[in-house]
């Protein structure tokens, strides 16, 4: 008869903390399966949401930010406008003052041939306050007072109501007169909508603060109006401009910060979306746009002072509001595979993993307390397998079996498989659904439907970036025209540092000259200079530069009374990159006749050709005359599963660039729009991404926790049941497979004792021996 040696007797609080320290709660397996659990619970749920069911925009989204865009453009576009004129009044009064004193209607004169952009002139001396010459629109001078001239304020631009009711910009220079006299220039302008195509049924509007009106655009006048219902339904969208410009001026007040829209970013001021009411099946739709610095950290933007909103507002066809029972149960569907199929793996990890660790845990702890009788539970495959197995052969050791009766041989013929395949079977149980509904369900192809609002929209905003490249060349042009007058070519000294100036203020060229009649540079200022020939090319806007890394855009000016000599400025090619970044306009090119690249809103080469083999057709559609000239086009490509929307846009309008045949050209992917088709597809992929990280997150923790572990215990088990008594088991967590682990290290002290105790054995003398 066998007794079981008694354990030892230790306090009972010691007793209670190693009981407690051997019961893993928090560690191990539990917590990831936990989580796995519960990450598959939630996911389910944001799949029955997300690919159930969905309330239908009553206008798509990507029609309110294209709203939102033209609105900014629109912005831009005034304030640019705004700037310019204070610019190029502030230069001519300070070119004028360095002539000495100029007789005011000379001033006048010159001002209006150079430029022609203000509504009135006048010229008063500041002292007797009589007016010395006046040109254009009669300006009203009761607004001037002392405030006006002097103070933080002084000479800072005015809008002012006149007797008609209409509100004009004053802008004013100080100018140097006879005999230290000081005299005012005020120059007039109208602060009317920017002179841009606003397309089909769109009107536009300037705000003021508070929401006051200043002008609109896009009206059609009721009495060129063939029914009674237009002119109502002109009507009710006057009423709605002016509803929707209030709240506009509102929101416009906000901080830029705090006020940001989804779709306003990269926009320095305040710009977002409102939706007006309906009438007759259509919905008023408006995007704003408060005047803004072009750069945050500008603060010397005029206009962005005056507290200027831009309304675009467009009626748009109601989408139709269907139900949809057959989308929710396919989100229940999809829901509910993942259920399943989360069940499944997590089955897979209890019965292989889970389980079989727990039944380990108890049969160690139960060595390790001397109990012997029972033979060991092993498990039937993997890690738990070999474990099981080194402990019944331990088990054998400890109870004192001998060699014969196998206790010195391990059972063979185990599975040894490791924990990783039932990580992998999980793993493909979870991709099973993650793969379908990322890569087959709410697909879409050339089939979607695209708002032809979307293309109308790419072909006006893109006719805007042309209209404003355009006029950024005629400015240039005007520039260097003003800037010639003030030429003194027999002082070339004077001439390079008054081009030296002119090259700092404008940032738009990278080199100012003076080209001779024979083609020799007079006078230079910035980069390098490229030929310039009159009798070759008689116009004043050129381009060349092929085979070189960049095209060279060249802008001239005939000098006064200097027959064959010309002002030459040749404008930067990222001055003019710069012009075409729009936001939601996708890719924006500006090209030549031969639909050769010129300027890109992203990296181009110079002068290589268009991507798609459409583009260059629809480049020569757009400049095909038509009426009056060529207007600009747009088009829907479906090629394949893709869908683009491209427009293209000549230079019309006027001025020297009009000369040019340039076009610009601009496409993006119809994927980028907020539609509910691409929506949906972006919810599946997003749902489907979700899937692989709750698989990446869960089961590698169950692999760094557990699976490492438990096959570093199972080489340590089969090292001690093979007689390796030296190495030390230590347990790096405290979880299921560290109890193991400390059991295992106490069974090894138990044999380390009993093997020192059978070595001392034999040296003792035996009771019964001796004599007699």
């Amino acid at each position: 008869m066998t007794s079981t040696p008694a354990a030892p007797l230790v306090p009972k609080g010691r007793r209670r903390s190693r009981r407690r320290a051997d019961m893993p709660l928090l560690g191990g397996i539990r917590p990831p399966i936990a989580l796995l659990c519960v990450l598959i619970l939630a996911l389910a749920g944001l799949t029955a949401k997300v690919l159930g069911p969905n309330a239908e925009p009553v206008v798509p989204k990507a029609v309110l930010s294209s709203q939102q865009y033209f609105a900014q453009d629109g912005a831009i576009a005034l304030r640019a406008s705004i700037d310019e004129r204070v610019t190029d009044l502030e230069r001519t009064a300070t070119a004028l003052n360095s002539d000495g004193p100029a007789d005011p209607e000379r001033v006048l004169s010159d001002l209006s041939k150079a430029y022609q952009k203000w509504t009135g002139t006048t010229v008063l001396d500041l002292e007797s306050g009589k007016v010395l010459a006046a040109r254009g629109e009669r300006i009203p001078l009761a607004w001037l007072d002392k405030d006006v001239l002097t103070g933080d304020r002084a000479l800072t631009p005015r809008m002012v109501r006149l007797e008609t009711g209409d509100v004009r910009l004053m802008t004013m220079a100080v100018l140097d007169g006879n005999q230290g006299a000081q005299q005012l220039l005020i120059a007039s302008n109208s602060l009317s909508v920017p002179p841009i195509n606003l397309g089909p049924f769109r009107s536009m509007a300037v705000v003021a603060r508070g929401g006051e009106i200043l002008a609109t655009a896009g009206f059609e006048q009721s009495e060129a109006l063939n029914s009674d219902a237009e002119r109502k339904e002109l009507t009710f969208l006057q009423k709605q401009m002016t509803r929707l410009s209030d709240q506009a001026a509102e929101e416009t007040e906000q901080n830029p910060i705090s006020a940001r829209e989804p779709g306003s970013r990269g926009y320095p001021g305040v710009s977002g979306t409102l939706l007006g009411g309906d009438y007759n099946g259509r919905v008023a739709t408006a995007g704003y746009a408060s005047l803004a610095a072009s750069d945050p950290d500008d603060g010397e933007s005029v206009a962005a002072g005056l507290g200027l909103t831009v309304v675009a507002m467009l009626p748009v066809v109601q989408q139709q509001t269907l139900a949809e029972d057959n989308r929710q149960l396919f989100g229940l569907l999809a829901a509910g595979a993942l259920v399943l199929l989360g069940l499944l793996a997590v089955g897979v990890l209890w019965m292989t993993v889970q389980r079989p660790l727990l039944g380990l845990f108890l049969e160690s702890r139960r060595l390790a307390r001397g109990d012997l009788i029972r033979p060991v539970t092993v498990p039937r495959w993997g890690e738990a397998a070999r474990i099981g197995s080194a402990l019944e052969h331990i088990r054998g050791q400890l109870s004192g079996a001998s060699s014969a009766d196998g206790a010195d041989a391990r059972p063979a013929g185990r599975f040894r498989g490791g924990a990783r395949g039932p990580l992998a079977l999980t793993a493909v149980l979870l991709l099973l659904w993650c793969v379908p509904v990322g890569f087959l369900l709410n697909r879409t192809d050339g089939t979607v439907s695209i708002p032809a609002v979307m293309v109308n929209d790419q072909r006006d905003r893109t006719d805007l970036v042309a209209d404003r490249a355009r006029r950024a060349l005629n400015e240039a042009q005007a520039d260097l025209v003003s800037t010639s007058r003030l030429l003194d070519t027999d002082d070339p000294a004077a001439t390079e540092t008054l081009l030296t100036n002119a090259l700092r203020e404008h940032t738009r060229y990278q080199a100012l000259y003076v080209v001779g009649k024979d083609g020799e540079v007079v006078a230079r200022a910035g980069g390098d200079p490229h030929p310039w020939s009159t009798e070759k090319d008689p116009s004043l806007v050129r381009v060349s530069g092929k085979g070189e890394n960049k095209p060279v855009v060249q802008a001239g000016a005939p000098v006064p009374e200097h027959e064959g000599m010309t002002l030459v400025g040749e404008v930067r090619v990222e001055f003019l990159n710069s012009l075409l970044k729009r936001p939601g306009l996708g890719e924006v090119r500006i090209v030549n006749t031969e639909a050769r690249t010129l300027a890109a809103s992203d990296g181009f080469l110079a002068f290589e050709g268009l991507p798609n083999d459409v583009l260059p057709d629809l480049v020569r559609a757009a400049n095909v005359q038509v009426g009056a000239g060529p207007v600009e086009n747009g088009l829907l490509v479906r090629d394949g599963g893709a869908v683009t929307v491209a427009a293209a846009a000549p230079f019309t309008g006027g001025g020297v660039a009009s000369d040019l045949g340039w076009t610009v050209v601009s496409w993006q992917n119809a994927a980028q729009f907020e539609i509910t088709a691409y929506e949906r597809e972006d919810r599946s992929v997003l749902a489907s991404l979700l899937g692989l990280a709750l698989i990446v997150v869960c089961l590698g923790w169950i692999h760094l926790v557990v699976v490492r572990p438990l096959r570093a215990l199972a080489a340590g088990a089969e090292k001690l049941a093979d007689g390796d008594l030296k190495t030390v088991h230590y347990p790096r967590y405290q979880d299921e497979v560290g109890a193991v682990v400390r059991s295992l290290e106490l069974i090894r002290q138990q044999l380390q004792t009993r093997r020192q105790t059978q070595a001392r054995r034999p040296a003792e003398p035996r009771p019964d021996t001796g004599g007699r």
